[in-house]
């Protein structure tokens, strides 16, 4: 006799997921859809952003994305980043087992830090990678603020009988 499972949250949520997925994909289609719906930053690419040697680096991941449908402008200090990945459409129709990827158009908008110029921007595509850099004042770097933390004092607390608990 095997003995039983030790009860674990983490698969109880994943539990818990497929089966509100199931619902989803049963009551709306297809369920990348009703999710991209729901919660349309699952289809923003993700980012990082650093200084590093004097210059912002901002990285943001679109792999399977052919640099041609990407498009980066700067307004003013907001830089943003559109693109689209399309579906290769093929003639005969098939079932989709499992997907993970996203199809269709993104938008990502991030606030260049003050003194940044667009003009100053190059971009790069590496590895399913854009790499956008621009040197940065100096001003800019890395600033040490010290930071003095006082202990607060244990608060009373009265009860009804006037005894005092801490």
């Amino acid at each position: 006799m095997a003995l039983p499972e030790a009860w674990s949250p983490f698969r109880e949520l994943s539990r818990i997921r497929r089966r509100f997925d199931e619902l989803l994909e049963d009551m709306m289609g297809e369920r990348e859809a009703a999710f991209e719906e729901l919660v349309p930053e699952l289809h923003k690419p993700r980012l990082e952003s650093f200084i590093e040697d004097g210059k912002l680096i901002i990285r943001a991941d679109l792999p399977g994305i052919d640099p041609k449908d990407i498009e980066v402008s700067v307004t003013d200090s907001e830089l943003r980043i559109r693109g689209s990945r399309e579906e290769k459409k093929e003639i005969k129709k098939r079932d989709v087992f499992h997907r993970e990827v996203r199809y269709g158009s993104f938008e990502r908008v991030l606030t260049l830090p003050e003194g940044v110029k667009a003009e100053d921007l190059k971009a790069s595509y590496h590895d399913g990678v854009l790499e956008l850099t621009a040197p940065v004042p100096k001003e800019l770097g890395r600033k040490e603020v010290k930071v003095q933390v006082e202990a607060a004092a244990p608060k009373k607390i009265e009860t009804k009988e006037g005894q005092k608990a801490a």
